[in-house]
């Protein structure tokens, strides 16, 4: 089994999910005792999330990069981010690292391709949401996200950083969150994208409307696919999805 490095904290509600899924997952696997080989190194996320409030990306991916390297040096032998949004910050990560990093896009859209969905709704961190760096990767995989209106970016990162971050789940926003996935429904949407790795602590994939990936969950997979030496590695799979001319992201 190989050692996966994980960088979380961002938040530290939903890298709880990643170490239960990952152990899961192996035990489910293996069997008996066995569990998951994984160093991590979690980060305060209280400056983290003041950098990207400023939009600082730079000062975030030297944090991040030196979080890299310290999980290589103790005998990582791939790294995972822990979170969607920080994925912006995945050049300085595999600079900082001689290792694969496992990026949770390609994994989404591994998953959403399984289920047949090709137009998804994309609910997430506004810099999820609204950046390129996230729906061009889908796009290369034949994915076109959806996402909301401004006002429901806005709702939507605000119950992300304002609630399910610090552990607060709330059912009037679990309301407002279907209300969004609903216009989202009525808009074309074929698909939703748990593009937050905590919106999975608020909603259930298994009550939504639409075929459903819970981005933690489906990165996770990935992960002990990578660990156990299963499976097609998923820079093949790219190679294989990148089409002629990708499809133009809304």
């Amino acid at each position: 089994m190989k050692t996966l490095g994980l960088i979380g904290g961002i938040s530290a509600e939903s890298t709880t999910v990643y170490y239960q899924q990952l152990t899961r997952l192996v035990r489910e696997r293996l069997g008996g005792l066995h569990s998951c080989e994984l160093i991590l190194w979690s980060v305060d996320f209280a400056p983290m999330a003041e950098l990207q409030a400023r939009e600082d990306w730079e000062a975030a991916g030297v944090i991040l990069a030196d979080a890299a390297a310290k999980l290589e040096a103790a005998g990582a032998e791939a790294i995972i981010i822990c979170s969607n949004t920080v994925h912006l910050n995945a050049p300085h990560i595999r600079a900082a690292v001689s290792i694969p990093l496992i990026h949770i896009a390609d994994a989404t859209a591994q998953a959403l391709r399984a289920r047949g969905v090709t137009r998804p709704l994309l609910l997430a961190t506004r810099f999820t949401m609204e950046k390129a760096f996230y729906r061009d990767r889908l796009a290369e995989l034949g994915v076109t996200a959806l996402t909301p209106d401004k006002a429901d970016r806005d709702r939507l990162h605000a119950i992300i950083y304002d609630e399910l971050c610090q552990g607060v789940i709330r059912p009037e926003s679990k309301a407002e969150v279907l209300g969004i996935i609903a216009r989202g429904q009525a808009a074309g949407a074929d698909g939703l994208i748990f593009g937050c790795t905590e919106i999975g602590l608020l909603l259930d994939p298994a009550d939504m409307p639409l075929p459903t990936v819970d981005t933690a969950l489906a990165h996770a997979e990935a992960a002990v696919e990578f660990a156990l030496g299963r499976g097609r590695s998923l820079e093949r799979v790219r190679r294989k999805w990148i089409p002629v001319s990708p499809p133009d992201a809304l």
